[in-house]
């Protein structure tokens, strides 16, 4: 598709929305409540593993997969480390962020697709490391979209009532299920996890989010049971990525009746930095505005955008008062959009 019809397209795209928007406020009430994020925390693994020695196994070099990927590093756990200590880090340094007891915890959803084992789920685990003895506990299963999954579940349980304070982390192990002969996936891949806690009693909203699915695109990405690596068709990943981000995140906006010019950070799922940057360059967004770790860390699927957010704090990019807007496409394929207005320091 070229940029003209694309253009084309997400104007379409935004003036369907904003005419529904109205309908939307008819049909659907404001909230009792809102949910809002208080306490944010992550967790990467010590072993930090540079390009040259995924490159010198392919028979390429470091350019190579810069080139293609953006990625220079990426986050490798010890092999006694499992999926559930990397979430149960995030999710305890959440927790001390926001000076809350885990007793005090409703819920605790972790997000992933590389779970230690099939049965028992992540979350009760996680929930009983970090001594959140109270909560329930569900895994969401949305591959690199999950926690965005995860963000329109537990600020909806939050606005109704059901819950005051959910954990939701992401966390992936992907490392685990990387074939490092793949030239098209081996210098994807990164592990690592991202917490937020969610209250009503917070500074800030979480606003409109969009979720979508085609599951006729299912074979695009795959992790089968048998093999357990992931494969993935590069040129079908790239096409819909970029599209369904675009779309997404225009979609979104309209929800919130807001614009482009509104936002003040854009916090896509780190996939690739071809991805990021066609992005970026679809919608005119400021290069300053668009958050990009994908180097350091590489692809995280689930924990990407969590984990984004941590870093973006870290570095002074993240205050109070700033609205963002977050967007993830996944296997399946899943994706979509929503805003949030950051309330902590």
């Amino acid at each position: 598709m070229t940029n003209v019809a694309l253009d084309r397209e997400l104007a379409a795209v935004a003036r369907t929305h904003r005419r529904t928007v109205g309908r939307h406020r008819r049909l659907t009430s404001a909230p009792p409540r809102t949910a809002s994020i208080i306490g944010l925390g992550h967790y990467v693994p010590h072993e930090i593993v540079p390009n040259d020695p995924i490159a010198e196994r392919l028979g390429v070099d470091d350019e190579w997969i810069v080139k293609r990927t953006g990625i220079r590093t990426r986050h490798r756990a010890a092999p006694d480390e499992r999926l559930t200590d990397l979430a149960a880090e995030a999710a305890t340094k959440a927790l001390a962020d926001a000076a809350v007891d885990p007793l005090d915890v409703d819920l605790v959803m972790v997000a992933t697709m590389s779970p230690d084992e099939v049965t028992p789920n992540a979350a009760p685990l996680v929930a009983h490391a970090v001594g959140a003895d109270r909560a329930g506990a569900l895994d969401v299963g949305a591959a690199c979209s999950g926690w965005l999954s995860g963000l329109a579940l537990a600020a909806a349980q939050i606005e109704i009532g059901r819950a005051e304070r959910i954990l939701l982390i992401g966390a992936e192990l992907l490392t685990r299920l990387t074939d490092y002969d793949d030239r098209k996936t081996a210098a994807l891949w990164g592990d690592g996890a991202g917490a937020v806690l969610l209250s009503s009693e917070g500074q800030g909203a979480i606003g409109p989010i969009v979720l979508s699915a085609d599951g006729s695109l299912a074979d695009v990405i795959v992790a089968t049971h048998d093999e357990r690596l992931l494969r993935v068709e590069g040129h079908e990943t790239f096409q819909s990525a970029v599209r369904r981000l675009s779309e997404s995140t225009i979609e979104a906006l309209a929800r919130g009746d807001l614009d482009l010019d509104d936002i003040d950070l854009f916090v896509y799922h780190q996939a690739n930095g071809r991805i990021l940057r066609a992005v970026r360059e679809r919608l005119g967004l400021p290069a300053e505005k668009v958050a990009d770790y994908i180097a350091e860390v590489g692809n995280t699927a689930a924990a990407s955008i969590p984990l984004t957010l941590a870093l973006l704090r870290e570095d002074g990019r993240l205050r109070p008062g700033q609205l963002l807007l977050v967007s993830a496409i996944g296997a399946g394929f899943t994706w979509g959009a929503g805003t949030i207005e950051w309330g902590i320091s």
